[in-house]
């Protein structure tokens, strides 16, 4: 049903946008293509309410009515790319946004590069030379780094890792064992699955043949609750571990019981209210989760809706800026330089998942003030200083 609604959302601002094109040609067009459907829809419906919310939260730049064409890539990169191509050619959209998912984000981002459109990613990237795209997402290394350190503190030596067969497990699984190391911590498995699979039995096995003290995951939203399950039923008792990939309601629900007392990494959105007061990003969280539930209709239970939101944020900082220093209108070329220059000189903004500052050739934007440990504890994240 919600699916339904989204799906029936994006063509209705697709009409709209088309009925409206010569009385709104000067409004600010953001294109977000995400998963509203396939298996990373775990992911791509809270990043579609998030931007919705955002939408309500902020809905004008300098006086310009800002217009939101929202496209289904159904979790595939070809699609992905697909819809990057018409948002750039046919809608003319000033900026990109999305998607579930790094082979679909790079597949954006490669259209992004080519139609010279900046592009605001909400998942993090493969390494990548492009100098039209950032990313809110905090990157793969700064988030494993935090839970390697947190292994240290739990007395970890060995630690077997089991995540997906494509470029978010490469990226999880290369942050791993270029910090474990140096933390006195042994990776001794390197197991991997797809995110369509229906059971890891087998590479569970693997991994607890070789008796670690602990398993890392490297999987993301629904899907990345299988190693949980078969960890549990095969009786491990040693330490699970994953990263802010799984932060989300449907992970929960999945994983059940078998979840419980997982540490992983996150954005610090997810435990805002136990937060420090002086936080820099608690006001704004808790303002993100005010408005989420005036236009949702529900709390925000999820890591992935705030990075759209911050999206949004880092987005119309860079447009206010970018329309008082240029004269050219948006959907034109040079507006949509003039927003790419303005996006990569991004200075303290504050966000829901960290404080951003960009800068040319940089992709990320954030620092250690984007992340937490948080324990899982009867299905609630609870922050775990």
């Amino acid at each position: 049903m919600l699916i339904s609604r989204l799906i029936r959302y994006a063509a209705a601002a697709a009409g709209a946008a088309a009925l409206a094109a010569g009385a709104l040609a000067a409004d600010l067009k953001v294109g977000l293509s995400v998963s509203l459907s396939g298996p990373n829809s775990s992911l791509g419906i809270p990043y579609a309410k998030g931007m919705q919310t955002a939408l309500a939260y902020k809905p004008e730049i300098n006086g310009r009515k800002v217009q939101l064409i929202v496209l289904d890539d159904s979790s595939d990169p070809t699609t992905a790319g697909r819809n990057a191509r018409k948002l750039i050619q046919e809608d003319k959209v000033d900026v990109l946004i999305g998607t579930s998912g790094v082979p679909s984000a790079m597949a954006m981002a490669q259209v992004a590069k080519e139609g010279a459109t900046p592009m605001i990613g909400v998942t993090p990237f493969a390494p990548v030379d492009n100098p039209w795209v950032v990313a809110v997402a905090q990157p793969t290394q700064l988030m494993v780094d935090a839970v390697v350190e947190r292994m240290k503190r739990n007395g970890i030596k060995t630690v077997g890792y089991i995540g997906f067969s494509d470029a978010w497990g490469d990226l999880v699984y290369d942050a791993l064992t270029k910090t474990a190391p140096t933390a006195g911590i042994s990776v001794v498995a390197n197991e991997r699955y797809a995110r369509n699979d229906q059971a890891v039995t087998g590479q569970v096995l693997k991994i607890i043949a070789l008796h670690p003290d602990a398993v890392m995951t490297g999987g993301a939203g629904t899907p990345g609750a299988l190693p949980f399950l078969a960890l549990a039923e095969l009786g491990y008792k040693g330490g699970i571990y994953g990263q802010h990939g799984l932060i989300n309601p449907d992970f929960i629900r999945v994983a059940g019981a078998a979840g419980n007392g997982a540490l992983m990494s996150t954005g610090p959105v997810i435990v805002a209210e136990q937060l420090p007061a002086n936080y820099p990003t608690r006001k704004i969280a808790l303002e993100f989760r005010e408005a989420f539930l005036k236009v949702n209709h529900a709390p925000s239970t999820d890591a992935f809706s705030a990075y759209s939101f911050d999206a949004w944020l880092v987005f119309a900082d860079a447009a206010a800026r970018a329309l008082s220093a240029t004269k050219a209108e948006p959907g034109t070329p040079a507006f949509r330089l003039a927003l790419r220059d303005a996006i990569h000189t991004t200075k303290e903004v504050v966000g829901t998942h960290g404080v951003f500052n960009f800068k040319p050739g940089a992709v990320y934007g954030v620092d250690e003030r984007a992340r937490v440990i948080v324990k899982l504890e009867n299905g609630q994240w609870k922050l775990a200083p």
